[in-house]
């Protein structure tokens, strides 16, 4: 079965190493991610505009004010995302397209995503 992709959120949420957030805090905006997701219904493959897809990572190299969100592929950074913070970024971010600006603790354009890319490729 094949599906368009809107939103792939990776949240660094249980470091091996928890250098970035405490392991509790993690693990409680990852369960409030998963839920929100799924109450939002952005798994369903027929959304008009794509799933979203949410992955648990281990570390995403930022090491302090985590948990840590990347938001692709508009390539937004959030930081300090408890779970109080989750439900506020999807459905302003990823439903409504505006990001929560004080959040953001780094962007990465999406030429420079590419222009990394290719460079890694060659």
């Amino acid at each position: 079965m094949s599906f368009r992709v809107s939103h792939h959120l990776l949240l660094c949420a249980t470091p091996s190493k928890a250098a970035c957030c405490e392991p509790a805090i993690g693990a409680a905006s990852w369960a409030c991610l998963k839920k929100v997701v799924k109450d939002f219904d952005l798994e369903n493959p027929n959304r008009p505009e794509g799933v979203v897809l949410r992955s648990k990572v281990d570390c995403l190299r930022i090491c302090q004010n985590g948990p840590i969100l990347l938001v692709w592929p508009d390539g937004i950074w959030y930081g300090g995302v408890t779970p109080a913070r989750i439900e506020s970024i999807v459905e302003e971010h990823i439903l409504q397209g505006h990001p929560k600006n004080d959040w953001i603790i780094r962007t990465t354009p999406q030429a420079q995503q590419s222009q990394s890319f290719e460079q890694s490729n060659s």
